[in-house]
């Protein structure tokens, strides 16, 4: 008989990305529903080497796509991931239909087209979006139903596959012409080329001096007012120069400007000290000031990076917990349109809040740049048809989730209220000096009467150069035309033009949105990813490259030029756009990308004929006359090139400094560079000769650190012929050995140890080891020794660790053996107790905390570590965020680890 039936449930099977965000949809749908979270992407591109052994020789082994035949992705379940997809099978066998509401966006559109191919779903499908997680929202949504859109999936597809080619094929020309473990991207690779740009134009950069006039004046009629500042903007007629007349080589590229120096200005503010002032001008102009938009992305990360300090990737965990909690609409987003709901909640609560008079008599109306604005979402703002003011959710929120929603909240209110409004004045008053010469000083001063969507928020702004140029503003008196003035002081002041600023979080996000380059919702990972790869570094706020990251730059800039061009890569993602809505075919751009016309254009061409490539060129920067930056396998250091020795007549051997880790780049200069070489110090020193084998004995400084070693000489010509001749047995004479090379014993030198102040007798110490103690009980030979992580015992495996270096010389068999008497600490002390604990995972179902490691501060469960990442704090990290890590290791997989035998998927 065949087998019964299994009867159905009625139950209607919803499947969101994470579990926060399927708790709180939950709560809304009622009865009826089950509710669950895939984790993410249920399935990925393998890694290469993790294919079946089929596979790999195929045109699939490369990158685990098919670049032979149409670029079709060989996708794997990955092994973290089975679980849960036996789990959503077993779910759905007892519904009735299946619900797909992941995001909105290509990405969660790739995750429930995945989910439809793995779980074949035979009841009906449909596809639920939202753009934020409140009762309402829900409810629309349910009305309006859709299908997978399989352009968006394509887009996708097409991103994922596109970063593969470009990342595979360009990676490993850094690992052979500069360093091991070096990564190129799509986007990343243009970012760190923008931040390299930046660093080098503040390295060409030769700042210029020049000199104003500060006059403090006030009324002769006390009644008008007090004193007030103003500014030299004009001598005899002609403008003055500012810092805006220089370009960065210093030179005065404004040839009408007066260019005053210290002692012209010195003069003229002599002479005017005593002179009549009077009032030349007064200019009154109406100044109206309208909001800003709501937030985007984009805008999200920069204000948020102004005024709250967060990175871009703190700012995009802590909206994705708002949005999974429904407190905002969805966090990825290029639109900065809302929807009329939003409208009317932003109008109502700014009446409410600052009176009717602060709301316009029409609605403002705000609209992207982007045709395709990250598939129409509307912009970010707090979630409902009505808003909830900060204060009322201040007791639900974490300090980093109010701070932020309480940023969205004010831009979001202050969008939809009036303009702020007042008037400029700007004075013009002057005096002439004794000498004749007329000078005109400035200033201005804003008043502002009506203060509109100021009272609730006002933007931030990033730090422009030559900011003091400006006139001199605050509060004037009430001036007319020929007041008379008389002067306080006048002051000559002296100004040095400044390098370009360098790129901080937001003001990078802003250049990469501005030129096209990639998503806003992608630009927390790609500052995060650079950061990771040492390409970059914060000081204070600024993005300083590293030295690494110019000779990655140079080499993509001069032989992938395309491929870190900026037009080329916001080209490529308007055509990932055009995919999207249909308008291109995913294979053929590919096709376009990855081989072009098969002749000279093409990744996979240009890849295939890079003809020879210099890494020692690729990894030198000329510094200084003579000396030049190489950036070596352990590090940036500095080289002067051989020189003839005038005494000797011999070429001496290049000398060599190391370059301080805590230098910027535009901090290296000539006389720096020249400074370093000098007080390098030796590289080597001779300190004597051993007294028992008569070797010479020299100290020097190597690659990892300063070491002692014994010189031992080669054999002479005739030592070599004097060698005793061995016979074969039919007594040939056999052809001379070779001399066995006998390898120096070497010391690395103590902290407390300098080449300058090494000993001889220091020198065959330290050669001496590993020093032996003695035997225990077991006959097991003990010795001390020194290493990577500092002086410890031997015994066998058995590795104890010591205090201190000093030891090693001192410390006797008796002290060893009491030591080893004692149960063993882990890594040779006492365990430290977890920096932080955050429960129970909810996969492993394990206790998930912080531990300090021998790198850094990393995430365990106790079965999977994650390394905590540069840019975020471990006070920072919250539950939610080591769960998201401890995920992502997971869905990497282990590595070298062979994936399961399975053919590839059919595409859609």
């Amino acid at each position: 008989m065949p087998p019964k039936a299994r009867e159905k449930t009625g139950m209607k099977l919803v499947i969101v990305e994470s579990p926060a965000k399927g708790k709180t949809i939950a709560g809304y749908l009622g009865e009826g529903f089950e509710v669950t979270a895939s984790m993410g992407h249920i399935r990925d591109l393998p890694q290469p080497s993790d294919l079946p052994a089929e596979l790999k020789k195929t045109s699939v082994g490369k990158f685990a796509v098919d670049v032979e035949k149409n670029f079709e992705p060989y996708y794997v379940v990955s092994a973290d991931k089975k679980k849960k997809v036996a789990e959503l099978k077993s779910l759905l066998k007892d519904a009735d239909e299946l619900y797909l509401a992941t995001d909105g966006d290509r990405e969660g559109e790739a995750i429930a087209w995945h989910l439809l191919e793995v779980l074949k779903p035979k009841v009906p499908v449909h596809r639920l979006t939202f753009p934020e997680i409140t009762r309402e929202a829900i409810q629309r949504a349910l009305q309006e139903m859709r299908d997978v859109d399989t352009d968006l999936v394509d887009a996708q597809e097409t991103r994922r596959i596109v970063d593969r080619l470009f990342g595979y094929e360009l990676s490993p020309v850094l690992w052979r012409k500069v360093k091991a473990g070096l990564s190129a991207g799509r986007v990343q690779s243009v970012a760190t080329r923008l931040v390299v740009e930046r660093e080098r134009e503040r390295m060409a950069f030769r700042s210029a001096s020049y000199w104003d006039l500060l006059a403090t004046v006030e009324p002769e009629d006390a009644a008008k007012g007090g004193a007030f500042k103003a500014k030299l903007v004009s001598l005899d007629g002609s403008r003055v120069a500012t810092g805006k007349d220089f370009n960065d080589a210093g030179v005065l590229t404004a040839k009408s400007a007066v260019h005053l120096d210290e002692a012209a200005a010195s003069s003229l503010a002599d002479g005017l000290r005593t002179a009549e002032f009077a009032v030349r001008s007064v200019e009154n102009k109406p100044y109206t000031r309208r909001p800003a938009a709501p937030f985007t992305t984009s805008t999200l990360q920069q204000e948020s990076a102004r005024k709250l300090r967060f990175s871009a990737r703190i700012t995009m965990q802590v909206a994705q917990r708002l949005y999974e909690n429904g407190y905002i609409t969805y966090m990825r987003t290029d639109s900065p349109a809302l929807s009329d709901q939003a409208v009317n909640a932003a109008r109502r609560q700014a009446s409410e809040l600052y009176g009717p008079e602060y709301v316009p008599d029409s609605r403002r109306v705000y609209k992207g740049k982007d045709k395709n604005a990250q598939e129409a979402h509307e912009a970010i703002r707090p979630a409902g048809d009505s808003f909830r003011t900060p204060g009322q959710v201040r007791s639900q929120l974490s300090s980093d989730e109010y701070k932020l929603y309480e940023l969205i909240w004010k831009r979001t209110v202050a969008s939809q209220m009036a303009d702020a409004k007042g008037s400029t004045s700007t004075v013009r008053l002057g005096a002439v000096a004794p000498d004749g010469r007329d000078a005109v000083f400035s200033a201005s001063g804003t008043v502002i009467t009506f203060p509109g969507f100021m009272a609730a928020y006002e933007e931030g702004k990033d730090a422009a150069r030559d900011e003091d140029d400006d006139a001199a503003t605050g509060r004037l008196p009430r001036l007319a035309e020929k007041d008379a003035l008389k002067a306080q002081d006048v002051a000559a002041v002296g100004h040095e033009t400044s390098a370009p600023p360098r790129y901080t979080e937001a003001s990078l996000i802003k250049t990469l949105e501005e030129r096209g380059i990639g998503r806003p919702s992608t630009y927390a990972a790609t500052i995060s990813t650079i950061m990771d790869r040492g390409y970059v570094s914060t000081r204070g706020s600024a993005l300083v490259p590293s030295w690494i990251a110019f000779s990655v730059v140079r080499l993509l800039e001069e032989h992938f030029r395309d491929y870190v061009d900026y037009d080329f890569t916001a080209a490529l993602e308007e055509d990932l756009d055009r995919i999207a809505r249909g308008e291109a075919k995913r294979v053929d751009w590919l096709d376009g990308f990855y081989y072009g016309d098969r002749k000279e254009t093409g990744l996979n061409t240009i890849v295939n004929d890079l003809g020879e490539i210099d890494p020692r060129e690729i990894n030198s920067i000329d510094i200084a006359e003579g000396i030049t930056l190489r950036v070596g396998k352990f590090g940036p250091y500095l080289e002067r090139a051989a020189v003839l020795d005038p005494e000797t007549g011999e070429l001496a051997d290049p000398q060599r400094a190391n370059v301080p880790d805590d230098l910027a780049p535009d901090e290296l200069t000539a006389e720096k560079a020249v400074e370093l070489m000098e007080n390098q110090g030796p590289g080597e020193r001779e300190l004597g000769q051993d007294p028992e084998t008569g070797r010479t004995i020299v100290a020097r400084e190597g690659r990892y650190g300063a070491y002692v070693t014994e010189i031992i000489p080669e054999l002479t010509a005739e030592e070599l012929a004097n060698q005793p001749v061995e016979y074969y047995k039919n007594g040939k004479p056999k052809p001379p050995k070779k001399p066995v090379k006998v390898k120096p014993r070497t010391g690395s030198l103590f902290k407390s140890m300098t080449v300058e102040t090494v000993t001889l007798e220091d020198a065959l110490k330290l050669m001496s080891l590993p020093r032996v103690l003695g035997t225990d009980a077991e006959g097991n030979e003990i010795t001390v020794q020194n290493g990577r992580f500092g002086p410890y015992l031997k015994k066998g495996t058995d590795s104890r660790s010591i205090g201190s270096e000093e030891e090693i010389f001192t410390i006797t068999l008796e002290q060893a053996l009491e030591i080893y008497s004692q149960p063993k600490q882990r890594g040779g002390r006492t365990a430290a107790p977890p920096l932080a604990e955050f429960g129970t995972d909810p996969v492993s179902e394990k206790n998930i905390v912080v531990k300090d490691g021998r790198f850094g501060p990393y995430i365990t469960d106790g079965a999977t570590n994650i390394t905590v990442p540069r840019s975020m704090s471990i006070e920072e990290l919250t539950r939610e965020q080591a769960i998201e890590l401890l995920a992502e290791k997971r869905a990497k997989g282990p590595a070298k680890k062979p994936a399961a035998r399975r053919k590839a998927t059919a595409k859609k």
